[in-house]
């Protein structure tokens, strides 16, 4: 018999990996990046103190959209990186949270990167 691989467990495995070389500090906070089938979501976390500075998601009441697309995700990156601003945050570290930078995770980092993110 045929076992399928499940590839949540693959992409926490691969999460792992990436987190063990990066962590998110007050001066550059780590963005990390959770994707589903319908909704996108971003958060800035600060490592050294276990908390959340911000974060923009397609699960928001105000955004009225499909959020599955990469347009979707370009707006959220776009919102992330706005009020990432706001708290005065301008570089940050890219958590692309064991996805593939690729489709919806590439969109979403250009959005941040418009918005004026550096990373």
């Amino acid at each position: 018999m045929v076992s399928r691989k499940d590839s949540n467990q693959a992409r926490l495995k691969r999460h792992k990996r990436v987190r063990a070389k990066i962590s998110g500090t007050p001066d550059r906070p780590r963005l990390c990046v959770y994707r589903s089938l319908a909704h996108i979501s971003a958060q800035l976390i600060d490592d050294v103190n276990g908390v959340t500075i911000t974060s923009a998601s397609t699960y928001e009441k105000d955004f009225n959209e499909y959020g599955g697309n990469q347009e979707a995700a370009k707006k959220v990156g776009k919102i992330i990186a706005e009020r990432a601003l706001d708290k005065g945050l301008k570089t940050i570290v890219f958590d692309r949270g064991g996805y593939v930078y690729t489709g919806r995770v590439k969109a979403l980092a250009d959005g941040a990167r418009e918005g004026g993110l550096e990373f």
